[in-house]
C-alpha cells in the first residue's frame, strides 16, 4: 500500500481508470461478438448491422484511450471484411 499521499492519489486514478477501461472494452467485444454470431448464424442482414453498431463503439474505445487508434482501425477492417465476404459477387 502506498505511503505518500501522492502515491495514494495515483493508486485511486489507476483503480477509477481500470475500471473504465474494462468497460469500455468489455462494452466493444460485446458488439464485436454480435457480428460474429450474425456471420456464424449467415444472416448477413444481421450482420450488417451489427457491424453498423460495433464501428462506433469500436472507434469511440479507441479515442478513449482504451486501445490504439490503429488496433481499433484493423478491427473494424477485418470485420468489415468478413461481412463483405459472405455477400455474393454480382
Amino acid at each position: 500500500m502506498a505511503n505518500h499521499s501522492s502515491a495514494m492519489k495515483r493508486d485511486r486514478q489507476s483503480k477509477v481508470r481500470r475500471l473504465r477501461n474494462r468497460m469500455n472494452k468489455s462494452r466493444m467485444k460485446t458488439a464485436i461478438r454480435k457480428v460474429e454470431e450474425a456471420l456464424a448464424a449467415g444472416s448477413e442482414e444481421q450482420a450488417r448491422q451489427a457491424l453498423a453498431a460495433a464501428v462506433p463503439i469500436i472507434y469511440k474505445t479507441a479515442s478513449k484511450g482504451t486501445i490504439h487508434k490503429k488496433t481499433a482501425s484493423r478491427k473494424v477492417s477485418r470485420l468489415t471484411r468478413r461481412v463483405n465476404r459472405m455477400q455474393p459477387i454480382g
